[in-house]
């Protein structure tokens, strides 16, 4: 029996984690379930595939996942973190029970490539690659995320064949999607702030040729340098133009339009409220510190 076990966290996720918990059927010996108060058919969902299943209150998704490390009663020596709308892909399987017959030494973790789909279509463009198993006992959470959530891993990484697919049938809804990364802005919008005036650091050394955590560190740290307003057309640009987003179709300029321009133009625009409101006196980096503690 391969030594590892997948840990899936779970809210009102019944159109999701029935496809999520199916790819790991028949070949994944330990699944966990950390749900926070799902009152929809999510929990008995789980429990045709699993019996171990955890409640804790969701704050955000790194301090959710550092409570199910520090928490659950894992006894495995690897561990595949997911999502609820995360699908495992036979190539992707095949991989992961490779590298665990034979494990290599120095390598404490593996990054999948990661695929978006919008409205049931893969998308170009978005989050190239993401850790999809670790060495529970070489890994830790980040705390200096408060919107993305990273694990920090102790020592070197490799890249697996195969892929992650991301495709969260809530999301069919434009109302939810648009709600949603309305709340990210926000989230996103104070934690640049409270970056640039030297409240938060990176626990990783940005590098652009780095792992892929390191890297994307990199670019966010450039992505702050820039003027607000035309980086999103820069980055739109990027998307749609030079990583080939075009080709997405329609269904594609929307996501493109959507995802990289106008959540990155409100972002921005919600910076620039911040801004003012710190100029003017309003409001002061602790208070806002603490709105983002509170308020989401």
């Amino acid at each position: 029996m391969h030594n590892f076990s997948a840990v899936i966290l779970t809210y009102n996720e019944e159109t999701n984690i029935e496809s999520c918990l199916h790819s790991l059927s028949g070949w994944c010996p330990e699944i966990f379930i950390v749900d926070s108060g799902s009152t929809d058919q999510t929990l008995a969902i789980c429990r045709r595939y699993t019996e171990r299943i955890y409640n804790h209150p969701y704050t955000d998704h790194a301090s959710q996942w550092d409570w199910a490390l520090k928490n659950l009663p894992l006894t495995t020596e690897w561990v595949m973190p997911l999502d609820a709308d995360h699908v495992v892909t036979e190539p992707l399987r095949k991989e992961i029970l490779r590298v665990l017959e034979n494990p290599q030494p120095g390598i404490d973790g593996y990054y999948a490539q990661h695929r978006y789909f919008f409205w049931g279509a893969p998308m170009r463009g978005f989050k190239p690659y993401t850790l999809c198993l670790f060495r529970r006992l070489k890994t830790r959470l980040d705390p200096s995320e408060l919107v993305d959530f990273r694990f920090l891993v102790n020592g070197k990484t490799a890249k697996l064949r195969g892929a992650l697919h991301e495709d969260n049938q809530k999301e069919r809804s434009l109302d939810f999607w648009i709600d949603k990364h309305q709340r990210f802005a926000s989230r996103i919008a104070i934690e640049e702030v409270l970056r640039t005036h030297g409240l938060i650091q990176w626990s990783l050394k940005p590098r652009l040729f780095g792992n892929p955590d390191e890297s994307i560190l990199w670019i966010k740290s450039r992505w702050y340098a820039l003027p607000l307003y035309l980086r999103p057309c820069l980055y739109f640009f990027y998307r749609y133009f030079l990583r080939l987003g075009f080709l997405d179709g329609k269904v594609g300029f929307l996501y493109h339009f959507l995802q990289a321009l106008w959540f990155r133009l409100l972002i921005d625009a919600k910076i620039m409220e911040l801004r003012g409101r710190l100029r003017r006196g309003d409001v002061s980096l602790e208070e806002i510190r603490l709105s983002f503690q509170h308020k989401f």
